[in-house]
């Protein structure tokens, strides 16, 4: 594959006269980074089509999961950046679908738990959008996963973020 071209590299090719200062490994790299994100991205979101959900719905049975199945509304609403209104709306939808239930513990703020059938439709929709990275990253051996793995976390780092609400959303 080290000789192989693709569509960047006509983007190079067609940059490089223009900007003669053109890193074509640093432009290159972050065109395909951006390209397979959204490539991603996309993907998710047939996913989450699949399995009947919309994104914010996933994120808030994503954040439920995590959390061991349940949480507080508040710190959901928190989390998500949303008012709790709008998220209370929200969690009316994924109770009228059995995703989940909300209960009240007798704190300030009720609590939103998964049910079955709410971790089973997030599984699925993980699973699904699952299927596109494998396929995509099954094209590089162990240890060139591992490398890629490493070299972008090495990018990451000196993005100088070391959270992940820095990031996008409860989306993986």
């Amino acid at each position: 594959m080290e000789g192989a071209r693709d569509w960047v590299e006509d983007h190079l090719d067609r940059w490089q006269p223009v900007l003669p200062e053109l890193n074509r490994h640093v432009e290159g790299a972050v065109t395909r980074m951006q390209y397979l994100a959204d490539h991603l991205r996309r993907s998710g979101e047939r996913a989450l089509a699949e399995c009947g959900l919309r994104r914010e719905e996933h994120e808030v049975l994503h954040l439920v999961a995590g959390n061991g199945g349940r949480a507080d509304l508040t710190g959901l609403a928190v989390e998500l950046g949303t008012a709790p209104n709008a998220l209370s709306e929200l969690v009316d939808v994924l109770e009228q679908r059995d995703l989940v239930a909300r209960t009240t513990t007798g704190g300030p703020s009720p609590e939103v738990v998964l049910t079955g059938e709410g971790r089973s439709v997030w599984l699925a929709a993980i699973e699904t959008a699952a299927e596109e990275e494998r396929r995509l990253f099954g094209v590089l051996d162990w240890h060139e996963q591992r490398l890629l793995a490493g070299l972008l976390r090495q990018i990451m780092l000196a993005t100088g973020s070391d959270s992940e609400s820095a990031g996008t959303s409860a989306q993986e």
